[in-house]
């Protein structure tokens, strides 16, 4: 599990757990085993890596990168907790970020590694992106490379991310060129590996200030710069401003394997050509350049209501025998799109050229998993809570069946929540776990501010709970993070959240990953 959503195609699955099975994820026999604390807020998914050289021995570990710019590396199994080592990566002289200087609490109430780092299978380094500041208005977002074994700086790191060397030729800004702004710019995404390169994007914080769809491919041996994009460069007439922030509510680009990456963008400028807001855009990679895309017919709508389309994050899905390849992504308007990557379908005034769409009842604020030909969707409703759904994909038909095969009888608040999949094969003892984060203690939240509950549902027929970690005292989580995403790997399930905290000052543990299992 070295990345978002535990792999590039970011379905979510985990074909290979043997332990965790539908009969014994039960009270009585699963639940919390052991906690290991951290320094912030844990936005960014963990990641599990086995057979490490490390601490004298040979052990799994868990990596959990923190609000506060901290990175932690703990044994993924030793109770209580072993930490292997903790690296804070802020230089002297400042501080991690704070909400108050973008003046939104999206986040809060500190600012610091917000999108999940990747991991390099061949090298075991971890490359993860800082926002730190010297003051309100001086901030600076740095990428770095660390050895897994040691925390220390490696392939150069770190290197600044700046307006020199992050710029583009355009006139979105009224000029004739743009440049990155390290204030503004929110790392919100996870970090993706292709083609020898980590791929990094960005977004706003709450749509303020003058912001882009950044991404920048960075090679993985010295961290120079590999390709750059920039999703909005020219202004379209009747379009306010540029944006077009990738942000996929902390999903990260997909990979497919040709090492193309894909990214649903946000409100922004379009025209099809040099402007891609509300789009999938599929890029080349190293050098990152438009391959394919596909914007609905009621783009200027989209962005006129705030109806984004990369509240959504995207899977690969599959190449069929006979049939397109398919890739899925959501909409904060409730569509769902089925989009063939070979032939995206691009933008019609009066109709979408995709495979499928249809109209959910909730909206997308996750990424999507898929398994066993099921998609699993959990959207939200705005002021209400609402579940999770299941829907078939009709292998003959080639198309998903749009009413959902099952619900779940748990609701989900705002942020719904990116299902992950555990299961022994392909097909065979399938759970379906997924956290319920709407007391995240975000938006001046103290009061709101309480546990995230971990819930695992047959896969089969997520109308059947099989556990979940508010029934009994001792399985329950710390206090809940928004947009996290559980992971599953040699029979645990690791929980990311921000400990006891309340956001406004209460509590001693500022971070936290809970960890669950079969009870010894």
């Amino acid at each position: 599990m070295t990345t978002y959503h535990n792999d590039g195609d970011r379905d979510g699955v985990n074909n290979q757990e043997y332990v965790l099975t539908t009969s014994n994820v039960k009270s009585g026999t699963f639940g919390k085993l052991f906690s290991c604390s951290a320094d912030g807020a844990l936005f960014a998914q963990p990641l599990w890596v086995p057979n490490v050289n490390i601490g004298g021995g040979v052990h799994n570990v868990i990596v959990a990168a923190t609000m506060r710019d901290s990175v932690f590396v703990f044994d993924a199994d030793a109770s209580p907790c072993v930490t292997y080592w903790h690296q804070t990566l802020i230089p002297t002289g400042e501080t991690y970020g704070n909400w108050n200087d973008v003046g939104n609490d999206d986040i809060y109430p500190d600012i610091g590694i917000l999108g999940t780092p990747v991991i390099d299978p061949s090298t075991n380094n971890i490359f993860v992106v800082t926002k730190t500041k010297t003051n309100a208005t001086t901030y600076h977002q740095r990428i770095h490379a660390l050895s897994m074994a040691t925390g220390a700086e490696v392939s150069g790191g770190p290197v600044d991310i700046t307006a020199t060397n992050v710029t583009s030729t355009g006139n979105c800004e009224g000029g004739t060129t743009m440049v990155f702004d390290p204030l503004w710019e929110n790392q919100r995404p996870g970090l993706a590996i292709a083609n020898g390169s980590v791929y990094v994007a960005w977004a706003s914080h709450g749509d303020t200030a003058v912001w882009h769809g950044w991404v920048v491919g960075f090679n993985t041996s010295n961290l120079s710069i590999s390709g750059l994009w920039n999703d909005t460069l020219a202004a379209v007439s009747g379009e306010t401003g540029c944006r077009g922030g990738i942000w996929m509510s902390g999903g990260a680009p997909a990979v497919d394997k040709d090492n193309n990456i894909y990214v649903l963008t946000g409100n922004g400028a379009f025209n099809g050509t040099t402007s891609f807001g509300d789009s999938f855009v599929k890029l080349t990679t190293p050098v990152l350049s438009v391959a394919d895309y596909f914007t609905p017919f009621n783009e200027n709508t989209m962005q006129s209501t705030d109806a984004d389309l990369g509240s959504s994050g995207t899977s690969v899905l599959f190449d069929q025998t006979a049939g397109p390849s398919l890739m899925i992504g959501g909409s904060k308007n409730g569509v769902i799109y089925v989009v063939d990557r070979t032939n995206m379908g691009h933008h019609n005034a009066t109709t979408d050229a995709v495979v499928q769409e249809w109209t959910a009842d909730g909206k997308s604020f996750s990424t999507p998993a898929f398994w066993n030909n099921t998609l699993y969707y959990f959207g939200i409703q705005f002021g209400a809570s609402h579940q999770g759904e299941m829907f078939p994909f009709d292998t003959g038909m080639g198309m998903f069946t749009t009413t959902p095969s099952a619900s779940t009888t748990s609701l989900f608040r705002f942020t719904g929540a990116t299902p992950s999949i555990s299961a022994s094969s392909p097909t065979t003892d399938g759970i379906v776990w997924a956290l319920e984060t709407g007391s995240h203690g975000t938006d001046h939240g103290a009061a709101l501010a309480g546990p995230a509950v971990l819930h695992a549902f047959d896969a089969t027929n997520i109308a059947t709970e099989l556990w979940n970690s508010s029934t009994v005292p001792s399985d329950v989580a710390g206090n809940a993070v928004k947009f996290t995403v559980p992971t599953i790997a040699n029979g645990k399930v690791y929980v990311p959240t921000r400990g006891n905290d309340d956001t406004e000052g209460g509590g001693t543990i500022f971070g936290e990953v809970d960890v669950y299992g079969l009870i010894p």
